[in-house]
């Protein structure tokens, strides 16, 4: 039988979802992530799913490899080939300080030491005019010094090579003669858009995870080879795409977000199939928590982000989908600091060790650990009871290291180590909506991920949200999300100018060469023209200000007139999202985009079998408010829950990989297609 199949690393535990598209049943696994041979953790999910390699038609893959290649410091020993006067733009950088008193501030650390920033005598003009002709001989010089540095990886970034990438391509065929073994990135096949210290980090950073990219995915291949796989193989990307894993290794960039935005789409679907095209994704697992927000059935997205976080991270500059991230997950690690304050995360205990309950030798008390305490889980059904439970280590951990040296019960520690988390993981949500502008009271939250059902309704009572869906699979929706993701690339130009002043025909030539980049990529891929859908945007904002709002627009009706129609439409997206706009100011464009999609046909999955009644198997205390007075609490199995069938809490649903928690006088739903709608009392 040919299968679709899903495959997401994460921090603590690899999933695994899969469908047979002739409506058959559905196939979930759930493994402890092996960082030491990330695709042997896959193949071990393949077999506890009880998958042969060789039924599967597609295999869709989502893991954190390139983002901690970055997080870690593993990355390519990597040399830079920059333009003669620029060598310090990447030390340099910006010069903001987001945290103006914060005494700890440390500015971003180049992953390039300056002795491997090289320079050539070249320079081109904005518009694309050669102002400095490029020095043959000099570039054979350094390239001569990049192979004897000793390097694994070589990023070229020339001074406004985004107009004119002729200097850098001509760089990127000495390299590739004189240092044919390194891994080569330059800057125009990477983002061709202006703004040089952003343009060089995103082409280092590719640079940087090219090679354990590479590496990674033939190994991929090769193991996946070794079971008779002879289907296709997708990689999901950062901005909700996926794409062929050739492209995967040529711009490894792209995958940072790889995992987290399988869950952001499969939300997005989710909601508008119940009727909530607005919501906000909530995703927790082992390590971190994540938000995104959700309008109209469309995840919401950026161009670009920090890696590490704004104040000190490395910016990234390619479209990705808008997440806000915190260290809080289930195996965030409880604390207390040297003033005496409970701190929860951002350092995790990961699949190894793991939560001291896990019984793998981990000492530190987790936020799971808390959980287990407070009766909240079942220490004989986690993970379906593949994994025993030991209550009485993560009491001694929590006593040990929170309860006695903050002079209060266990149950007082052990409910204060989740009400911080839930407070960050709050904090993440309110960063995603009201400190955007957008009430969490006009939107559903979709709770996914190991943990994320365990903690939701907390959270959406403390911001008001009057919704919550819980999907089928919680521990694997990322998964779910991945099968769901089209094929697609995007491409930026820059391109200034006020809107007063805009060449239309220019544009439209601008628009024709993204079109025919788009068209190689996509050939490479073998996929045919004709079932390409082209998205066409321009980036404008009102003159002076350092943000733009992409505008859709249609090539095919440029002309002078156009400008009218472009204005109309960023004021009515500005009033939209900020509330305001101001029709006598000046505009100006900075920035032409493309999208090219590729639809992939998706059959939904089989409706989850249920009963029409079904009473709780058991009922037992948990430990629920602030009062540490346990409260007698009804636990359901939810596979056992049929459409139509309403919980009222306190209760608890379990399920393999995931529990649900209900408040008094919560009441959950049990959808149609299974899902579970709970109402916030």
């Amino acid at each position: 039988m040919p299968l679709i199949v899903a495959v997401d690393i994460g921090g603590t535990f690899t999933d695994l979802l899969g469908y047979d598209p002739a409506a058959g049943p559905v196939l979930s696994a759930k493994t402890p992530t092996t960082p030491e041979d990330l695709a042997a953790g896959i193949c071990h999910c393949l077999s506890k799913a009880g998958v042969a390699a060789g039924d599967i038609q597609v295999f869709v893959h989502g893991s954190t490899v390139a983002i901690n290649t970055i997080v870690e410091k593993k990355g390519a020993r990597t040399a830079l080939v920059v333009t003669r006067g620029t060598r310090d733009v990447y030390k340099i950088g910006r010069g903001n300080r987001p945290e103006a008193y914060d005494i700890w501030f440390k500015r971003p650390e180049p992953l390039v030491p300056r002795h491997l920033t090289f320079e050539i005598e070249e320079r081109m003009g904005p518009g694309g005019e050669v102002y400095i002709p490029f020095q043959e001989s000099q570039a054979m010089d350094v390239a001569r010094q990049v192979a004897t540095s000793d390097v694994q990886s070589v990023a070229v970034c020339f001074l406004h090579s985004w107009s004119n990438p002729a200097h850098e391509q001509r760089m990127g065929t000495l390299l590739a003669n004189l240092v044919p073994h390194t891994y080569r990135t330059a800057s125009h096949a990477i983002l061709r858009q202006y703004g040089e210290y952003e343009r060089i980090s995103t082409t280092v950073l590719n640079a940087y995870i090219g090679p354990t990219m590479r590496k990674y995915l033939e190994a991929l291949e090769q193991a996946l080879g070794a079971r008779a796989f002879r289907g296709e193989l997708l990689i999901m990307q950062s901005n909700g795409g996926v794409m062929a894993p050739a492209s995967a290794k040529s711009i490894p960039v792209a995958t940072l977000e790889s995992g987290p935005v399988g869950g952001f789409i499969a939300a997005a679907e989710t909601g508008v199939r119940l009727g909530y095209p607005d919501v906000i994704a909530f995703d927790m697992g082992g390590t971190t928590a994540k938000a995104n927000l959700v309008r109209g059935g469309q995840p919401g997205m950026a161009h670009g982000y920090y890696v590490g976080g704004y104040v000190s991270g490395q910016p990234m500059m390619l479209p990705v989908v808008d997440t806000v991230e915190v260290g809080s997950g289930g195996g965030s690690i409880a604390r207390v600091d040297r003033v005496g304050s409970l701190q929860v995360g951002p350092v995790s205990a990961g699949a190894e060790p793991g939560p001291a309950c896990y019984g793998k030798g981990g000492r530190e008390p987790t936020v799971t650990d808390a959980n287990l305490v407070l009766g909240r889980l079942d220490p004989a059904c986690f993970l379906g009871g593949e994994i025993a439970l030991d209550i009485a280590a993560a009491r001694d951990a929590i006593r040990g290291r929170i309860s006695q040296p903050l002079g209060i019960s266990d149950i007082e520690a052990a409910l204060a180590i989740v009400q911080v988390a839930v407070m960050t993981m709050s904090l993440a949500v309110r960063r995603i909506s009201l400190e955007r502008g957008y009430d969490p009271r006009d939107f559903a939250m979709v709770a996914f991920g190991g943990a994320g059902p365990l903690h939701a309704v907390e959270i959406a009572r403390g911001l008001h949200i009057p919704r919550i869906v819980i999907p089928n699979f919680p521990g694997a929706f990322s998964a779910r999300g991945m099968l769901l993701a089209d094929r697609r690339h995007d491409f930026v130009r820059s391109y200034y100018a006020s809107l007063a002043r805009t060449d239309f025909a220019e544009l439209r030539l601008i628009a024709l060469e993204m079109k025919a980049l788009a068209s190689l990529r996509l050939a490479q891929e073998h996929i045919l023209e004709s079932g390409v859908e082209l998205r066409y945007f321009l980036d404008v904002r009102y003159a002076g200000q350092d943000f733009s709002l992409s505008v859709p627009v249609d090539p095919k009706q440029f002309d002078s007139g156009y400008r009218t129609v472009v204005q109309e439409a960023f004021h009515q997206l500005h009033q939209r999202q900020f509330g305001y706009h101001d029709a006598g100011r000046e505009l100006e464009l900075v920035a032409a985009r493309m999208t090219a999609i590729v639809k992939r046909s998706f059959m939904e999955m089989p409706p989850l079998p249920g009963r029409n009644t079904a009473p709780p198997f058991t009922n037992r205390q948990v430990y629920l408010d602030s009062t540490a007075r346990a409260a007698g609490c009804a636990v359901y199995r939810r596979e056992e829950l049929g459409p139509g069938i309403e919980i009222k809490g306190p209760a608890i649903i379990q399920e393999y990989a995931s529990t649900t928690l209900l408040f008094e006088q919560d009441r959950a739903t049990v959808a149609a297609g299974g899902e579970l709608i709970i109402e916030i009392a």
